[in-house]
């Protein structure tokens, strides 16, 4: 295969799954913004927006693991832009070096359909998904979650996933208030990742995939974007972009034929 053409992506199947119990339905929105404009942006959600009572102040770690094909057939399916596309994820909320076999993990099927991005997902130990993910141990699970865990089971079982690349970040999050509570926005700050040493606690080497002068934001909403977050993001000039943490991980580290060599992290702010 010519390394300069990417793999046709494989057709998805005609009718997406439906949603979990464990299921989130949403429009998001994401732009670039300068770190020092991040105070005035900070102060702004404040005046109309709660923090998330599940993050601290100065915002929390986020890592996720990314599993695809040889061919980063999920890689494509974001590329070429198909109106449905999925991705599976291992994520972490919380400080990677203490990871454990006995941490909480979620294993997270995240896909788009037309406009509307959809989350399921299963909280389980780190041990218990590494072993599911990799070598296919399937967990024990309630009846409900029955489906996920076969629709996962599949998708490595068929599409012989493997791990692939990590990002991780901190973030900082907002909830609406009153009319705005579907509404969620995040700020994700020195977002890196790395392309071995798969462990979350590994310790190893990570580069930034986005320079850490830019952070993104995030503005979610289950049913509408009200009209004050649009506004405050075009005064602020924010920049809307059609970024994938995924695939920025992916180019950074020469996995794709577009990639580019990102810059190293530091461990200074």
């Amino acid at each position: 295969m010519n390394s300069s053409t990417p793999p046709a992506p494989s057709p998805p199947a005609s009718t997406p799954p439906a949603p979990s119990p464990h299921a989130f339905n949403r429009y998001e929105i994401k732009y670039l913004i300068d770190e020092l404009a991040v105070p005035a942006l900070r102060e702004e959600l404040a005046a109309r927006m709660d923090g998330d009572p599940h993050s601290p102040h100065g915002g929390y770690p986020v890592s996720s693991l990314y599993y695809d094909t040889q061919d980063l057939l999920y890689y494509w399916e974001k590329i070429e832009g198909l109106r449905f596309r999925r991705k599976l994820r291992m994520r972490l909320y919380g400080d990677p070096a203490e990871c454990t076999d006995a941490s909480t993990v979620h294993v997270e099927i995240k896909q788009r359909v037309n406009r509307v991005t959809q989350k399921r997902r299963l909280a389980l130990p780190y041990g218990t998904a590494r072993g599911w993910l990799d070598d296919l141990i399937r967990p024990e699970c309630e009846p409900g979650q029955q489906g996920f865990v076969n629709e996962v089971s599949n998708l490595v079982s068929t599409l012989e996933l493997r791990p692939v690349a990590t990002t991780g970040y901190v973030r900082e999050a907002f909830v609406g208030r009153e009319a705005d509570s579907g509404l969620r926005m995040t700020i994700d700050h020195r977002v890196h990742g790395r392309d071995r040493d798969f462990h979350f606690a590994s310790g190893g080497q990570n580069r930034f995939i986005v320079p850490p002068k830019l952070a993104i934001v995030e503005l979610k909403a289950n049913e509408r974007v009200p009209y004050w977050a649009t506004d405050l993001a075009a005064r602020l000039e924010l920049t809307v972009v059609r970024i994938s943490k995924y695939c920025k991980s992916v180019e950074a580290f020469g996995l794709a034929p577009r990639s580019i060599y990102g810059a190293p992290e530091f461990a200074t702010a």
